[in-house]
């Protein structure tokens, strides 16, 4: 056990080993102890409900106190609800109950704040009405002391406020749920925010933790309507919230956030001072700025916004769908138009992760999605675990037909998630559906976002602004997952849909990263690779197909040349049409040399490549193999043709081409 003072007559105990954070009131720490405390870096405090449980397990008076609080909070509203049964006007007074509890979770403190956030991304726990109130939740609280804040910078940093920072606003400029936020300067210059903890939260947050997690397993018993783990959910939600009460990780956050997103255009990710940062103390890089949803003041700097959206919309899409590592609160205010027309990402306290099957199986539930295939959409539902495996898929099925038909109706420019996710809540509410915590962050994240982009421009969809990136990502992806998805998405029953690859190449070219060699340079060698045999089986058909069929309108023009030099023919020969395939072939050639940036010269050292390959030596013996194939069959079939003519009568001795001589030439 360490023991840090974390307010005026408060200590901190951290369990290292266990990762237990509460608080205790005592006397404040000598300045010796303070001193030693603050030359080691503490490990960070994770979540642990055992040694939570065995804590609180002890203190029975504390639990029952802050039950009883819960309790009466909760007591006028479930009693409201049955009256409401009683008279039979529930569904009436629904929003009303909803407004309430809003209300009744923001009285009761952070935790609670957070857990009402938490579900407003729940579909499988809460009811339509409840999650668009929740979603409204205000987390704004009323500032604390700053004599507290600038003890806290000194028992964090190990120095006073005023050595330390050259400047630091009289005043917090924003207040929140965990902590509050001051602006100032470092003594090298730099304008910083500094973010400083709340006192008493850890103290607080744990005993809630504990109750809501009791609660949870209490419910879970013995409500047959609950069909998610809600022990589970309680648990994961303790280890995001005691992430975001150690201000160690939100700087990490912010630095992996930087190395992977913070290159794309117009990206800016804040600056960390490690210096002065420690667990309950975060400085960081002050960000003048713009809320994106502030448009008068925005177009006053000559910035356009939705271009500011649309750099967002792909910042997220290679969040979730390329590395996984996602922003998971991109409110208003944690989205600004800088002054030089960049989008700075603030905030990285709640951060989450999508692992690469997910990604993978969220890209192959697109696909599916697109191409109608309900009974896969809802295999994909049970690989991506929201679904168990022995769940009867059978009434599932045409329940995604009626959800997503309507929306499918109409193109992708017009499809808005927010109307797509509201009936897939209701569906997941009716049905045995347990809504994993990456999914309900993402969905949380794009249904802001669109919020976000539709107070911008309410004619702004983010699936149309996304449909680019998917389709690179289709092209481009070496994965065996996706190159399945794409053999779904082109493929159906045995035909080849032009259209979609014709489309495919044509979103693609609007991707900010797309490169068209690249992908060129990827199809040409998944096409000649074990995997590609469907295609190459395909391709030569085509290839044989259109080689015979310009073969033989060759031979019938110059036969028709010949004869009509020495005047045999009087009818031009009727060509033979080129196969449809051939057609679309040229297009799409046509579309990758349009692309910009293709370049020829760097396709070539692709040839000799090819040529060692086995597989393309097989692809030309199969060719002039089924060349020389169709040759043989058409002779052997005309010669059969004119003996059978000839024995039974049906034709005159001469050939066709020999009625048609004049006399003299005879």
């Amino acid at each position: 056990m360490q023991t840090l003072p974390s307010s005026p007559n408060v200590n901190t105990t951290v369990n290292t080993t266990a990762g237990l954070v509460v608080e205790s009131e005592s006397s404040p720490a000598p300045q010796e102890h303070l001193k030693s405390v603050q030359t080691h870096e503490l490990a960070s405090p994770q979540y642990d409900p055992g040694t939570i449980a065995a804590y609180y397990g002890r203190r029975p008076f504390q639990v029952i106190g802050r039950l009883l609080s819960i309790f009466w909070s909760f007591f006028g509203f479930v009693l409201a609800l049955w009256w409401d049964r009683v008279r039979g006007k529930g569904d009436r007074n629904q929003l009303k109950r909803a407004v309430r509890m809003r209300e009744i979770l923001t009285d009761l403190g952070p935790a609670y704040i957070k857990v009402g956030q938490a579900l407003s991304t729940r579909p499988d726990l809460v009811p339509p009405t409840y999650l668009e109130e929740f979603t409204r939740l205000q987390d704004q609280l009323p500032p604390f002391p700053n004599e507290i804040a600038f003890q806290f910078i000194e028992e964090e940093l190990g120095d006073r406020p005023e050595n330390i920072y050259a400047e630091l606003s009289e005043m917090p400029l924003a207040a929140a749920s965990l902590g509050q936020v001051y602006k100032g300067k470092l003594k090298s210059g730099e304008t910083v925010a500094v973010k400083v903890q709340r006192p008493g939260l850890a103290q607080q947050i744990t005993l809630d933790l504990y109750i809501l997690r009791w609660l949870a397993g209490w419910a879970q018993k013995n409500f047959k309507r609950i069909r998610s783990d809600l022990v589970s959910i309680a648990d994961e939600f303790g280890a995001r919230i005691f992430e975001e009460m150690d201000y160690t990780q939100e700087g990490r956050n912010a630095e992996r956030f930087a190395q992977l997103y913070g290159k794309l255009p117009d990206i800016y990710v804040p600056r960390i001072y490690w210096q002065y940062t420690n667990r309950r103390v975060l400085t960081m890089e002050w960000i003048t700025g713009t809320k994106l949803t502030q448009l008068q003041e925005i177009r006053a700097q000559g910035i356009d916004a939705s271009y500011l959206v649309d750099v967002g919309v792909q910042c997220s899409l290679r969040q979730l769908l390329e590395h996984g590592f996602f922003h998971a609160d991109p409110h208003p205010g944690n989205l600004l138009a800088t002054p030089d027309g960049k989008l700075a990402y603030l905030d990285f306290g709640m951060m989450s992760e999508v692992m690469v099957p997910q990604r993978y199986g969220l890209i192959e539930a697109i696909v599916h999605l697109v191409n109608r295939d309900f009974d896969s959409l809802a295999q994909d539902y049970v690989k991506l675990e929201f679904l168990t495996p022995d769940t009867d898929l059978t009434p599932i099925v045409p329940a995604f037909a009626a959800v997503f038909n309507e929306a499918l109706g109409a193109s992708v420019a017009e499809i808005n998630i927010k109307s797509i996710t509201d009936k897939l809540s209701a569906l997941m509410y009716e049905y045995p559906f347990r809504v994993p915590a990456y999914y309900a962050l993402i969905i949380r994240s794009l249904v802001t976002l669109e919020g976000i982009a539709i107070n911008v421009d309410p004619n702004f969809k983010v699936l149309s602004k996304a449909y680019p990136y998917v389709a690179k990502r289709l092209l481009t992806d070496p994965a065996p997952q996706l190159r399945n998805s794409l053999k779904d998405l082109l493929f159906k029953d045995g035909s080849f849909r032009w259209n979609r690859l014709e489309n495919l190449l044509r979103n693609a070219r609007d991707s900010q990263d797309y490169d068209i060699n690249f992908a060129v340079n990827q199809a040409v060698e998944f096409i000649f690779s074990e995997r590609g045999e469907f295609i190459r089986e395909f391709l030569v058909t085509e290839i044989i197909n259109g080689i015979d069929t310009a073969g033989r309108n060759a031979i019938d023009q110059v036969r028709f040349n010949l004869r009509s030099i020495i005047g045999l023919e009087t009818k031009p020969p009727v060509k033979k049409e080129t196969p449809g395939n051939m057609e679309h072939i040229a297009r799409v050639i046509d579309l990758l040399r349009n692309t910009p940036g293709f370049d020829t010269a760097q396709l070539l050292p692709i040839i000799p490549r090819l040529l060692a390959k086995p597989e393309v030596r097989g692809m030309g013996q199969e060719i002039v193999g089924g060349l020389g194939q169709r040759v043989a069959a058409r002779m052997i079939r005309e010669l059969l043709l004119d003996d059978r003519e000839l024995a039974e009568g049906k034709a005159a001795i001469e050939l066709p081409e020999q009625r048609a001589l004049p006399a003299g030439v005879r």
